[in-house]
Formats: structure tokens, sequence, C-alpha cells
């Protein structure tokens, strides 16, 4: 039970009758039925049909371009010649992008919606233009059975670029439970330096009220090949006592984890703090609040490629806009029953299907030397392999995908 006398989410639970409830009237009786639905679901729980109100009218390729939307914060590392110094402004940049990753969708639409599922072959591209100079985004769905996602960022004035990839496991144990799969390295050209990204757990709150946010749990880590590492844990409010989005982290060099360099804690939803671990010196803060986001420029939807994701669910996303949805699922239908089509044809001409942006390796060295002392793993069997961005096909793609 909850602090309200309300069950978790589960079989028999049921959208409570208060103001607080994010539930339409209209639309109790399906989100009930989607509650009961997900407590005795055995799968994917992305293939999941959700009630309308709480479909997103974003493709889930998009959610990359989370990674950079302060590009000011993601290159500074670069103008940081102190390794140790360094591996703080990578700890800074990436607890800076956990607001924009996990909750600016909540601000924008009221709560989590269900994204769109990407299709084999879907791009998102785009570019940030500020102080920084120019950051670019390629981002691709890789693979379809099972879902992953790959991207890459880099912003060449500034010599860093991040890529990675992920796929999402999903579960249900009195509310929705998602472990992410797979990881992302930054590297610093000018110290021809890489830090290894692992990828949070996550779990749905707020769903008795059908107001759906993100909370992060467990743990995760920053290792950089310089020597220093950042751990990372997550908590969340309680039923008595702790706030929402709550962190601690430390920033130790390998093999001295009881002996922090640097402290972080706050909310990741809210402004933290970076101190210097002896001092309690305040060196770093951060608010996400008040620090403004630099709005990613992509083309016009007439001038996007046929396989750009708001260019391909246009005519999806216009329908769950106006709550229309016969033709959302039409539509859908449409985008569906083509990629079944074109599987079938690389079936029986016995070829797959070819990625624009990156190419499938069976394991990574870089990953294999810098995650060997947190114990993670790459679980290439769970993102049918590992995703690396291609230098030589961004090459030979047209205009504005070519790499500046």
């Amino acid at each position: 039970m909850n602090g309200n006398g309300q069950k978790h989410a589960s079989g028999t639970s049921t959208p409570k009758d208060s103001e607080d409830s994010a539930v339409p009237a209209q639309s109790k009786g399906s989100w009930t039925s989607f509650l009961k639905s997900i407590a005795s679901f055995n799968g994917d729980l992305s293939s999941m049909t959700a009630p309308p109100f709480i479909l997103s009218t974003t493709s889930l390729v998009e959610y990359s371009s989370y990674w950079a939307e302060h590009p000011s914060t993601f290159v500074a590392p670069a103008n940081e010649n102190n390794p140790e110094k360094r591996a703080v402004l990578v700890l800074k940049w990436f607890l800076s992008t956990l607001k924009q990753q996990y909750s600016s969708r909540n601000e924008k639409l009221g709560s989590e919606k269900k994204p769109l599922n990407p299709f084999l072959g879907e791009l998102f591209l785009g570019k940030w233009e500020d102080d920084a100079g120019t950051t670019q985004l390629v981002s691709e769905q890789v693979s379809h059975h099972p879902p992953v996602t790959a991207y890459s960022i880099w912003n060449s004035k500034a010599g860093v670029r991040l890529q990675g990839y992920n796929a999402q496991k999903a579960s249900f144990s009195r509310t929705i439970n998602v472990k992410q799969i797979g990881h992302a390295i930054l590297h610093i050209d000018a110290f021809d330096e890489d830090y290894l990204i692992t990828l949070p757990s996550l779990h749905i709150e707020g769903l008795i009220t059908g107001a759906p946010y993100v909370e992060l749990d467990s743990s995760s880590y920053i290792k950089s090949s310089s020597g220093y590492t950042a751990k990372i844990d997550y908590s969340g409010k309680g039923w008595l006592s702790g706030k929402k989005n709550t962190f601690t982290a430390s920033l130790y060099q390998d093999g001295k984890e009881k002996q922090p360099l640097y402290t972080a804690d706050g909310q990741w939803t809210d402004c933290f703090t970076i101190r210097d671990a002896k001092t309690k010196d305040v060196v770093e803060t951060f608010d996400p609040t008040v620090t403004n986001t630099t709005p990613l420029t992509v083309a016009e939807i007439d001038q996007q490629d046929e396989m750009e994701s708001r260019r391909a669910w246009q005519k999806v996303a216009q329908a769950i806009s106006k709550g229309d949805m016969n033709t959302t699922s039409a539509e859908k239908s449409v985008i569906e029953n083509q990629q079944r089509e074109m599987r079938k044809q690389e079936k029986a001409e016995g070829r797959e299907w070819s990625r624009r942006f990156f190419t499938r390796a069976p394991k990574s060295a870089l990953f294999d030397a810098l995650a060997n002392s947190i114990g993670e793993a790459i679980n290439s069997n769970l993102t049918d392999g590992v995703w690396l961005f291609d230098q030589e096909k961004a090459k030979d793609s047209a205009p504005p995908f070519q790499p500046q």
C-alpha cells in the first residue's frame, strides 16, 4: 500500500478517483485494463498498446538528442588540461543530461508518454549551433528485434565525440522496471582520452494516477582511460521520506574508491553540487531549471529523407495529436506493413538491411579495456551485436549527413 492507502499497480489496481488523478474520465476504463494487462504480460512491454492519452507523438529514436542539449557543457572537458579536473567536467556534463533524458518530457507533456517504436533503419538527424560551434547528431535504429538505437554526437571544433547504443529490457513487478542495455563512449581528441559511460536502470512511478514519470535506481559509472572513475548512486522518494530524483556520486582514482577526490549530490531534475572531498569546497554547480538548453535544428519535413523519423511518422503524430485513434492505427499499420514486406524481400534475396551510419562488430576492445574494473558486461547478445559509428559510411551519405 502507498501513503494514500492505494494498492501499487497490480492486476486489481484501479486509477483512484481523486483530484490528483491524471486519467481523463473517459479513459479510466482503458487505463484500468492497461494496468491489468501490464501486470500479466510476459514479453516486450514496448509492443503493448497503450491508451490514447498516454501515447507520444515522438519516436524513441529521437531520445539520443538528450545527450547534448547543453553543447557548451558537452565540450567543456576539451578545454581543461588537468586530467582530474577533466574527469570532474565529464561527470558534470553527464549529470546535466539526466533531466533532459528522463524528465524533460514530463514538463512539456504533463507526464511520461509511450514513445513510438522506431522501425529498422529509422533516422533522426540534427545539429546544435551556439557558442560551442556546431554539434551534430546522427541517430539510427539499427535493430528492430531486439529494438536497438545507435547514435553519434560530435563537435569537430572542440574535438569531442560521443557514440553509443542502447536497448531496453522491461519487466513488471509492482511497477514497470527497465534495464538499459548498452553504453556510450565519450572521446576527447586533444588528450586521446576515452570515458566509458554505463546506463542507469529505471522504473516508472505514477502508474496508479495515470501520470507516469521516470525514477532512476541502482548505480552507473563513468570510467576514464586516464585512470579515474565516477560512480553515481540513484535513489528516489520512499513511502515515508526522501526526495524524488536524488543521487550521490563520487570521483576517485582507480583502486581508491574509499578515498574520493570529489563528491556530488542533489536532484538530477534540480540543482546539484560537486565538492572537493577533502575541503568540502564547492567546485561545480549546475541548475537545469535555470540553464537554457540549445534548440536542435532539424531539416524541414519536406526536405527530410523518407527514412527520417518526423517525416515517416508525420501522419501518425498528427492523428495522435487530434486524438484520432482510428487514423493513428491505420497509419501505423501502413508503416508496419511496409516494414514486413521489406523484411520478406530481404529474406527472399538472402541479404540483410544495410545500416546507413553504423556497422555491427562482434566486440569492442575499447569497451573491454575500460569495463573490466567496474564489472560491466557488454551483453552483445541482447543488442544484436556491438554497434560502431562508421566514418566511411557517413562520408558517402548525401548532405546534410556528412560530418563537418
